[in-house]
């Protein structure tokens, strides 16, 4: 019996997150031996290019305004995966950055409510203590003293909430109303030409950000050594550029929103990835956090997970 376009969407979401859990251990990799930031230059501009070169017919109708939006959305992108980049470098548990950094799907919501005045449902208020007591679990468990990395993830959660929202508004029509008083349509951006656009953006400004603060650009690349081939390779075609495709040829089936549940699953891949590839345990006080975080994950998401398990009810009575 042949699935239908939902149920391949859904199989595929799941594939995305997979993608998006092995590629942190990519990463990982890679920066124990290049520079953080000069990594996600080449990994970024690796990735774009092979998005644009997919693209070739949306980029010849592309416009000044979607061009100005899609390299606005990718500073901000930029900012966060640097910030998420020097986590990942600094981090001693690659699991528990992960759901820190999977904080900013909470954190959405209260920015869309503060910043652009979008009204938000009761579960997004419940889930931001739950989200907070299991920050202090996994920052507090030796007294106030949080490290380095997680610092780092937390500043990238906050700020890859902003760029989903940004990234979202990029890729729907809608109307603003300007300074001026007059009120314009902002047509949206083909999705691949803005993904395309917003990786080249994140890895040009990684790699001025590299320039800028590390000394290892007067190292050649023959003193890396063979092996970081492979990791910058994968994270750019398998984490990145293979990701982003799946994720919007997935979105493309189906108009439901079950995969925003989907997605969630990301950092208990990562978890379990990390357990496995580089032998990470989690104290008491750890999974503690990490499941609260995952808890309020799941009461952001509330409604929609409601409507998944509903629909799906109805489909098994058939």
């Amino acid at each position: 019996m042949p699935l239908s376009d939902a149920r391949k969407s859904d199989l595929l979401l799941v594939v995305v997150t997979l993608l998006a859990g092995i590629s942190w251990m990519f990463s990982k990799e890679a920066v124990m031996l290049m520079p953080p930031l000069l990594f996600m230059a080449l990994r970024f501009l690796m990735a774009g290019a092979i998005l644009a070169l997919a693209a070739p017919r949306y980029l010849r109708r592309l416009t000044r305004d979607h061009l100005v939006r899609s390299i606005q959305v990718g500073l901000v992108f930029g900012v966060a995966m640097s910030c998420w980049i020097m986590g990942l470098f600094h981090a001693s548990h690659v699991g528990e950055g992960a759901f820190l950094t999977s904080l900013g799907v909470v954190i959405v919501p209260v920015i869309a409510r503060v910043v652009f005045r979008e009204p938000q449902p009761l579960s997004t208020w419940l889930a931001l203590p739950v989200a907070v007591a299991g920050l202090g679990l996994l920052s507090l468990q030796n007294g106030f003293r949080p490290e380095p990395g997680q610092l780092f993830f937390i500043a990238a959660a906050s700020i890859f909430a902003l760029f989903f929202i940004l990234n979202a508004r990029a890729a729907n029509t809608r109307s603003e109303t300007t300074r001026a008083g007059v009120t314009v349509q902002r047509e949206r951006v083909p999705a691949l030409v803005l993904t395309a656009i917003t990786l080249l953006t994140v890895g040009a400004f990684a790699a001025l950000l590299s320039l800028l603060l590390e000394p290892a650009w007067s190292i050649t690349f023959s003193d890396f050594p063979p092996i970081l081939v492979w990791w910058v390779v994968a994270s750019a075609v398998i984490g990145t550029a293979g990701r982003f495709f799946v994720q919007t040829y997935a979105q493309s089936l189906s108009a439901h929103s079950h995969g925003v549940v989907i997605m969630v699953l990301e950092p208990v891949w990562v978890a379990l990835f990390a357990a496995g590839w580089f032998d990470e345990t989690m104290s008491f006080s750890q999974l503690g956090g990490c499941a609260l975080i995952f808890a309020a994950l799941l009461i952001n998401r509330w409604s929609v997970l409601s409507r998944a398990v509903r629909s799906l009810g109805r489909k098994q009575k058939f």
